[in-house]
């Protein structure tokens, strides 16, 4: 019979099982994707949508995209309660936050447009 996860991390020196419980804590704090991100808020896509005031598929589609702008990120995290901070990490220097990018011509009241829509907005693809 083999042996469970727990038997093997229990049977390890110490200072490895704080390792590995450290790593786990971490791995726990990320998110695959905003999709997650709106259930850990338990929020559903109806209430993003009504708060974002835009319609329920297009916070599907707000989910599903791999690029966004960040004002629409930031509205998105609005919505489901929270607040967006981007951190830039340099090598060999502390991480360094962000605090005014994405800022200018926020309209707070707007419906949030996704890429798709400013592009045909704008007269592109």
């Amino acid at each position: 019979m083999g042996r469970s996860l727990d038997e093997v991390i229990t049977s390890l020196p110490r200072d490895q099982q704080e390792q590995i419980e450290a790593r786990h804590d971490e791995l726990r704090q990320e998110v695959e994707g905003l999709r997650e991100l709106r259930q850990i808020a338990g929020k559903a896509q109806e209430e993003v949508a009504s708060a974002l005031k835009i319609k329920q598929p297009s916070v599907s589609k707000i989910e599903k995209q791999a690029d966004m702008y960040l004002s629409t990120l930031r509205s998105y995290v609005e919505a489901i309660g929270g607040k967006l901070e981007l951190t830039v990490k340099l090598p060999a220097r502390p991480a360094l936050r962000l605090h005014s990018l994405g800022d200018v011509g926020v309209e707070s009241n707007a419906p949030v447009r996704t890429v798709a829509r400013r592009r045909k907005h704008a007269g592109g693809r």
